[in-house]
């Protein structure tokens, strides 16, 4: 790789293609979840999160930090999924000033609802078009570039 301020050609055409699928992928599952499931990509996120998490229910800034969100987000985002009938929000016993997010059960009921048709949309827009190979390479860069990003 160059060390000159700029990227050359061949790193530019990649960053751009990179540019390209942050934007056009997110839009068309955020188009995929709403249209089948009335949910948000975002909606989405957070339902996975307290459907894995212990007892289906997290602090809301553990909730914050494992979506890479803003606690303000979080809350902003939350308040709407409350309103839904999503999730619901509990003082926290050991700590006063901390809360707990938890799915319900129509949260829990609209993720089950929602997960066969974005797992349909990823693989078409994503997995189906790439060998095993190709599967494999891409794997082994994500991790590599997931690797640095977290160090």
């Amino acid at each position: 790789m160059t060390d000159g301020p700029w990227l050359d050609d061949r790193q530019q055409q990649v960053w751009r293609r990179w540019l390209a699928v942050e934007t056009l992928l997110p839009a068309a599952l955020h188009r995929e979840l709403q249209a089948d499931a009335g949910l948000s990509l975002q909606d989405f996120a957070v339902l996975v999160q307290l459907t894995e998490a212990e007892e289906g229910r997290l602090r809301v800034t553990d909730l914050a930090r494992l979506l890479t969100w803003e606690k303000s987000r979080a809350s902003h985002h939350l308040t709407r999924m409350e309103s839904r009938g999503l999730v619901e929000r509990r003082a926290c016993p050991e700590d006063g000033r901390g809360s707990f997010v938890g799915v319900t059960a129509a949260g829990r009921q609209a993720i089950e609802a929602a997960a066969p048709g974005h797992v349909q949309e990823v693989r078409s827009l994503l997995f189906d078009g790439l060998s095993d190979t190709e599967l494999e390479v891409l794997d082994t860069v994500l991790t590599r570039v997931v690797s640095r990003l977290e160090a």
